[in-house]
């Protein structure tokens, strides 16, 4: 049974925000948690074959020169499979970062066997009286320590690993688990919310 404090945290920096549309990846950025404790990292950068907009480049501080000198997205991406192993994957605002994952890999034909969980919709259930759910927000709101820049993909899966931490540390705290399944997680990121407490309650029993 997989733990949900032992997971991959992965973002993306890209070019746009659909490979349907031709977008691709520009950085990888992920952090590899066991036991609430991270062990490993991974971040590069990856050269998708073209220029990128001037307001990508302001956005993520990513240039195209900086994107010239970096190895291929299909260098990167075989080297991130490697890293992800048979680990399951964690991502705020996942729909979007699993889209550009499974493209990438595609063209490359491969795979990974893990799941995706998305800290978002977990955040929405957990956090339920933050302002919204937006990553910088909830950093605020848990009053974590920042010590880098938003919308580079280390630093945000950084970020996002703190949060699913302390989300965990909470429902610790208010249901007494001891360890919680990765399978839980995704449960309670398909329970409503006026359903969730009774569904803790009865998991924590």
């Amino acid at each position: 049974m997989s733990a949900a404090d032992s997971i991959i945290v992965f973002d993306f920096e890209t070019t746009g925000l659909s490979p349907d549309m031709g977008d691709r990846a520009i950085e990888i950025g992920a952090v590899r948690l066991v036991d609430g404790v991270v062990v490993d990292q991974f971040q590069a950068l990856m050269n998708p074959g073209f220029r990128v907009s001037g307001f990508i480049e302001s956005y993520t501080g990513i240039s195209n020169a900086m994107l010239a000198e970096a190895d291929s997205c299909a260098d990167v991406m075989a080297r991130f499979t490697d890293f992800i192993a048979d680990d399951n994957l964690l991502a705020h605002n996942a729909s979007f970062d699993k889209r550009f994952l499974d493209a990438e890999l595609d063209r490359l034909s491969l795979h990974y066997p893990g799941q995706v969980i998305c800290s978002l919709l977990a955040s929405r259930r957990i956090f339920q009286h933050a302002p919204n759910h937006k990553l910088g927000t909830l950093v605020d709101y848990t009053n974590l320590a920042v010590e880098g820049d938003f919308h580079r993909a280390l630093f945000d899966a950084q970020m996002t690993a703190e949060i699913w931490l302390k989300m965990l540390g909470q429902l610790r705290q208010d249901y007494g688990f001891n360890e919680i399944p990765f399978a839980l997680m995704q449960k309670l990121n398909k329970t409503a919310k006026k359903s969730l407490h009774k569904m803790l309650l009865s998991a924590a029993a």
